[in-house]
């Protein structure tokens, strides 16, 4: 039987990707007590980059929010393979977005709003967080979105 959150996304037309093996040395997540800390997921979809390239230059601010979206995405699909199932979370605590930019690029905020839309759309309340949103001179594979989480989980 579907959860809660499993319905919300078939309501919106979302099918989550599979969760993405890591790319280097690291784990995909890690649980401490109720918390599970997610590494950084790029917007890989299909296995590949939906988009490469610095915002402001290669990539716009629309095309990079969207590309948060689906780090988003990503990162609900690590919660869910470490978690079994979505419905055990409890609150985003925080995202972390980076933002592969051209100098003096300042719509941070704006490319993560992508990822955070997204986190409050498909899971209400439990999904307002707080937020750091970093300006950055390069990414993994050329990737012009990293987002990273802490989710609460029961």
């Amino acid at each position: 039987m579907a959860g809660t959150i499993d319905a919300r996304l078939t309501e919106l037309g979302i099918t989550l990707p599979a969760a993405a093996a890591p790319v280097a040395n690291y784990v995909p997540y890690v649980i401490s007590g109720n918390q599970l800390w997610i590494s950084g997921q790029l917007p890989l979809w299909d296995g590949a980059l939906k988009y490469t390239g610095q915002t402001g230059d290669a990539v716009t601010v629309d095309e990079a929010a969207d590309a948060a979206r689906v780090c988003a995405l990503n990162i609900l699909a690590q919660a869910k393979a470490a978690l079994g199932d979505l419905d055990r979370i409890t609150r985003v605590v925080k995202l972390t977005g980076f933002v592969n930019a051209v100098p003096g690029f300042t719509d941070q905020p704006k490319v993560i709003n992508g990822a955070s839309n997204l986190m409050v759309e498909v899971l209400a309340d439990k999904g307002r967080h707080a937020r750091s949103a970093v300006g950055a001179g390069g990414l993994p594979l050329g990737a012009p979105v990293e987002v990273d989480a802490v989710i609460e989980f029961a």
